[in-house]
C-alpha cells in the first residue's frame, strides 16, 4: 500500500541519518565544529584588538609628531619591541639590587631616546609620550600574545588551548580597552585613580608649600610642615609629569639622614591606590601594616628595611579602587576618598605619636596632573 511504502522510506531515512549522526559524533565532527566556531569568535576579536592597536599607534604618533619628534615611527617601534631580561633567581643573593640596576636601566634608555628625539618638548611633554608609547607597546603586546596562542592552538590541533584561549578573550578585551582608553587620558594630562596616593602627600602639605628634589635622578620630591606639633616629611613623585618617582630610595635616604642628625622618625605612612574585589565599593579607605606600594620588590623592600632596621612602625593607608579606575581618569568617588584618606592619616598620626616626633608619610603613585611649587634651588 502506498502509505506503507512512505511509512518505510521514513523509517529508513531516519535510521540513515541517525547512523551519519552516529558516526559524525564517534569520529569527533561535534569538536570540530565547535572548535571552528571558537575559532572565528577569537578571529573576530583578534580583529578588534588589531584595530585598537593601530589607533594607539596613530594617537601616539600623531601626539609626538606634534610635539615635532625626529623619527617618532623608529622611536615607537623600538619601545614596541623592547625587552628586559630578569635576573638569575637561582643565586638569590643581590637580586634586587640586580633587578633594580635593570629597572632603572630602562627608564635611563626611554628617557635618554625620548629627550633625543623630542629635544625641543619640555619634560610633562615627554613624560605623556613616553607613557602613550608605553600602553601602545602593551597592546601591541596583546595582540601578537593572542594571535600566538591561536595560530599554536591550530596548528598542533590542541582544541583545550583554543577553548580556553576563547573563554578568556571578554577578559582580555576588556583589558585592551581599558588600556586604550588609559592613553586617551594619559595625553590630556589629566590626574587618574593612581594619583591618589600623591594627592594626599599635597593635601597634608598644602598647596604653597615648597617641595623639594630628593635624590640623584630628581624624580622625587619631599616637603616639610608641622601637625599639631609634630613634624611631618612629606613625600611624593613630581608632578605633573607622569611619573611614579622613587618613593621607597626617597624615604631610605630621608630616614639616613635623620638618624645621622640623632632624629629616629616615630612612624612611616605610605597611602597609595589599591584593587578593590568586585562588589565592593570604589573609595573604601582602610588601614594596615607594610608599604602599601605596587612594586615588583626594589622600591617596597627600602619601606621595608628601612623601617625593620631602624624599628620604625610601618603603616599603611589604601584608597580602594577598579583596575580600570586606577589608569583612566579621576572618578568622583575617588576624588572624594582623597579627604577622608587625609583624615584617616591625620588620625593614625595624632593617636600613634606625640608633639615633636617626627613622622615620614609617603604618597605612592603616579603624578600626572598633580604638580607641586618647587623650592627655589
Amino acid at each position: 500500500m502506498p502509505g506503507t511504502d512512505w511509512a518505510q522510506w521514513i523509517s529508513a531515512i531516519s535510521q540513515l541519518l541517525f547512523l551519519l549522526l552516529f558516526v559524525f559524533l564517534f569520529l569527533g565532527g561535534n569538536q570540530r565544529v565547535q572548535i571552528y566556531l571558537w575559532t572565528n569568535d577569537i578571529k573576530a576579536k583578534l580583529g578588534i584588538i588589531d584595530n585598537m592597536r593601530r589607533e594607539a599607534e596613530k594617537k601616539t604618533l600623531d601626539f609626538m609628531l606634534k610635539n615635532k619628534a625626529q623619527d617618532a615611527k623608529k622611536l615607537l617601534e623600538k619601545i614596541k619591541n623592547f625587552f628586559v631580561i630578569s635576573p638569575v633567581e637561582l643565586e638569590p643573593t643581590d637580586i634586587i639590587r640586580r633587578l633594580e640596576h635593570l629597572i632603572l636601566e630602562r627608564t635611563r634608555e626611554f628617557r635618554e631616546e625620548f629627550k633625543r628625539h623630542m629635544p625641543e618638548a619640555d619634560e610633562v611633554t615627554r613624560s605623556k609620550a613616553e607613557t602613550a608609547a608605553e600602553i601602545t607597546a602593551v597592546i601591541d603586546f596583546i595582540h601578537r600574545y593572542v594571535r600566538h596562542l591561536l595560530l599554536t592552538g591550530l596548528k598542533t590541533k590542541n582544541w583545550i588551548l583554543i577553548m580556553q584561549l576563547q573563554l578568556v578573550m571578554p577578559q582580555i578585551m576588556q583589558i585592551t580597552e581599558t588600556y586604550l582608553k588609559a592613553l586617551n587620558d594619559f595625553l590630556t594630562g589629566a590626574p587618574i585613580g593612581d594619583s591618589a596616593g600623591p594627592m594626599v602627600a599635597l593635601r597634608l602639605a598644602g598647596y604653597d608649600t615648597p617641595w623639594k628634589i630628593v635624590g640623584e635622578d630628581k624624580d622625587t620630591v619631599a616637603a616639610e610642615v608641622d601637625l599639631e606639633g609634630r613634624r611631618l616629611i612629606l613625600v611624593k613623585a613630581k608632578g605633573p609629569e607622569s611619573n611614579v618617582g622613587r618613593p621607597g630610595y626617597a624615604t631610605k635616604l630621608i630616614v639616613e639622614e635623620l638618624i645621622e642628625k640623632g632624629v629616629k622618625p616615630s612612624m612611616i605612612i605610605t597611602v597609595d591606590a589599591a584593587l578593590k574585589l568586585e562588589g565592593e565599593e570604589t573609595g573604601i579607605v582602610a588601614e594596615g601594616i607594610g608599604a602599601a606600594i605596587g612594586d615588583i620588590g626594589p622600591e617596597k623592600i627600602k619601606f621595608e628595611r628601612s623601617a625593620a632596621h631602624k624599628g620604625i612602625p610601618l603603616k599603611a593607608v589604601i584608597i580602594k579602587m577598579g583596575l580600570e579606575e586606577a589608569i583612566l581618569t579621576m572618578r568622583k568617588p575617588i576624588a572624594d576618598a582623597i579627604d577622608k584618606a587625609v583624615e584617616k592619616v591625620k588620625e593614625i598620626i595624632l593617636k600613634d605619636t606625640q608633639p615633636g616626633d617626627t613622622v615620614v608619610v609617603v604618597g605612592v603613585g603616579n603624578s600626572i596632573g598633580v604638580g607641586q611649587q618647587l623650592a627655589a634651588s
